[in-house]
């Protein structure tokens, strides 16, 4: 067996109505002046003034930074650590989605004020400790909770990586209950999200490719593939609500240590230029890139498959089962549905070429020629 590494998160909560928990696992860790991550979204559901009072109840100071942006631009993060700075916080909590999560390991590092943001992009950049840092997330997607990777936008589209084990937060905590109600579409493109996490983790061939990555792989998919159509069609469905955080943790798990390749290589562009939320950007160009990579690497595809989906037929009925997935869950099928013009695509394929970092853990080799294709293959 070959040598690998394993980092995640050293305490996971998870339990539905964990959030009143939130005050007494703060207290010891993120000390007595905390400042909250989020958006206004997440702001405006209550959620930031039920958690800010059962801080406070803990006898815990709160600051509130809520102006987190999917997508997150550097200046969201440089605002929210100066506000962490200026009030002398001793931890920060980041509640909500993906961006939130990712701003707040981001603030918690910046806090130290030894490094700045330009100086810490990339892999393993990060020279310094960190704030301590509690992450709670309200979609089931991006594993953000358990990963040691953020993901900022730079000038006007491009997006760009910190990956470093620091950015793990001390504790995770999941409550299914905070998922509860969340709205079909952001529950579909959450949930196709996690799950290209987990397959794209699975068929990785960056060197840590590990055995506990597979298996987590295998587990996150088992959970999620046959619950979330339930979960989609019914923003009360408990068990399905659970299922899928346990199964978007589990993938966060797998990709974090077993990193993603190119169909998050080809999303990043979608997002980053067009706005459209992550989750749906890979939907878009999944079933586009599994078939691009299937001519080669049928193999990897094919024992997933026969783990998690054992009715379909190889990795080509593996492919049409995700493809046939997110059509069911109402996602939009093609690149056109979302505003993007033929005109874009060698744009798109240029930019898709810089994510070098993803690009070399693809099954099958991928150049701009190749890109271009899958994207025309998408529109």
């Amino acid at each position: 067996m070959t040598p690998f590494v394993f980092h995640t998160t050293p305490s996971i909560e998870f339990g539905v109505g964990g959030l009143n928990n939130v005050g007494a696992l703060a207290k010891p860790i993120l000390g007595d002046r905390v400042l909250i991550v989020t958006d206004p979204g997440i702001a405006a559901l209550g959620l930031v003034e039920r958690t800010k009072s059962i801080l406070q109840a803990a006898n815990i100071a709160v600051e509130v930074f809520d102006d987190v942006q999917a997508d997150p631009p550097e200046q969201v993060i440089l605002d929210a650590t100066s506000q962490a700075v200026q009030n002398n916080c001793t931890g920060i909590i980041g509640l909500g989605g993906g961006s939130s999560l990712d701003v707040a390991k981001l603030v918690a590092v910046l806090s130290k004020r030894k490094q700045c943001l330009a100086d810490i992009y990339g892999v393993g950049n990060v020279a310094q400790g960190r704030l301590p840092l509690m992450l709670v997330p309200t979609t089931s997607g991006t594993g953000s909770e358990v990963t040691k990777v953020s993901i900022v936008t730079t000038g006007a589209s491009e997006k760009m990586g910190v990956v470093s084990p620091v950015l793990l937060p001390d504790v995770a905590l999941l409550d299914p209950e905070l998922t509860y109600g969340l709205p079909a579409h952001i529950t579909a493109a959450t949930g196709i999200d996690a799950m290209v996490h987990a397959i794209e983790a699975y068929a990785s061939i960056n060197p840590n490719n590990n055995p506990i990555s597979k298996g987590l792989a295998v587990q996150a998919l088992q959970l999620m593939l046959p619950q979330v159509l339930n979960a989609v069609n019914d923003p009360g469905d408990k068990s399905a609500r659970a299922d899928m955080m346990l199964g978007s943790m589990l993938a966060g798990q797998a990709f974090a240590n077993s990193p993603v390749a190119a169909v998050h290589a080809l999303a990043y562009p979608i997002g980053g230029h067009f706005k459209v939320p992550h989750g749906l950007s890979n939907a878009l160009v999944l079933p586009h890139v599994l078939r691009f990579n299937c001519e080669t690497a049928p193999d990897v595809y094919a024992e997933l498959a026969a783990q998690v989906l054992p009715d379909a037929k190889g990795a080509t009925g593996f492919v049409d089962h995700l493809a046939a997935l997110s059509a069911q869950c109402g996602l939009q099928q093609g690149l056109r549905e979302i505003g993007i013009k033929q005109d874009d695509l060698p744009m798109m394929a240029r930019d898709a070429m810089n994510q070098t970092r993803l690009l070399v853990n693809n099954p099958r080799p991928l150049n701009e020629t190749d890109a271009l294709a899958i994207y025309k293959e998408a529109f």
